[in-house]
C-alpha cells in the first residue's frame, strides 16, 4: 500500500467559540434577558449622569430613543435609572467603606455598575443576590476596564453580605 497523498495531522481543530458569548466573555445581545438589557441602558444613562452631570429627565428621554430599548424591561430600567440617581448619596455611603481608594478615583463605569448592584441588593428583593452580582460582573466585563469586573465583584460581594445577610448565609449553607 502506498501512503496517502494527504499528510496525517495530529492537530486538533481550533476551539469553537462558546455560544452566547463574545470574545471578551460577555454575553451576546441575542442571549440577554429583558432585565439584562434594562441594566445596560440604565448603565449608559447613569454614566451620563456621573460624567456629563446631565439632567435625569433628559437622560431618560435620550436613552429611550436608543436602538434596542424596546427589548428592555422599561419598568426595571425606570427603577434603576431614577432610583440610583435619586439615591446616589445613600448608595455611595454603602459602597465607600468597601473601597480601597476614594470613590472619585473609581472609573465612572464601575461606579455606575456598583450603584446598580447596591440598588438591586437593597430594593429588588425579587432578584437573588447571586444574580445581582453576576449581572453586574457581566456589565463591568462588557463596558468597563480590563479587570474592573473583579473589583466590582469584590465590592458587591461584601455589600451582599451586609444588605442580604440572611439570603447569603442560607445560600452558602445550602452549597456546603
Amino acid at each position: 500500500m502506498s501512503e496517502s497523498s494527504h499528510p496525517k495531522t495530529t492537530k486538533r481543530p481550533p476551539p469553537q467559540p462558546r455560544k452566547g458569548l463574545t470574545s471578551t466573555g460577555a454575553r451576546k445581545a441575542a442571549s440577554k434577558s429583558d432585565r439584562s438589557r434594562a441594566r445596560e441602558f440604565a448603565l449608559q444613562g447613569l454614566y451620563q449622569v456621573l460624567v456629563g452631570k446631565n439632567d435625569i429627565d433628559a437622560v431618560d428621554v435620550f436613552t429611550r430613543d436608543l436602538a434596542g430599548f424596546s427589548k428592555a424591561d422599561s419598568v426595571h430600567f425606570d427603577a434603576l435609572l431614577r432610583g440610583c440617581a435619586e439615591q446616589a448619596e445613600v448608595l455611595d455611603a454603602h459602597i465607600t467603606p468597601l473601597l480601597d481608594r476614594k470613590i472619585a478615583e473609581i472609573s465612572p463605569i464601575e461606579h455606575a455598575v456598583m450603584w446598580i448592584g447596591a440598588y438591586e441588593l437593597q430594593h429588588c428583593l425579587d432578584v437573588p443576590w447571586r444574580v445581582v452580582l453576576n449581572e453586574c460582573i457581566e456589565l463591568a466585563k462588557e463596558f468597563g476596564g480590563t479587570d474592573g469586573h473583579k473589583y466590582v465583584n469584590g465590592v458587591l460581594n461584601g455589600l451582599a453580605r451586609q444588605l442580604r445577610e440572611a439570603e447569603v448565609a442560607a445560600d452558602k449553607g445550602a452549597r456546603s
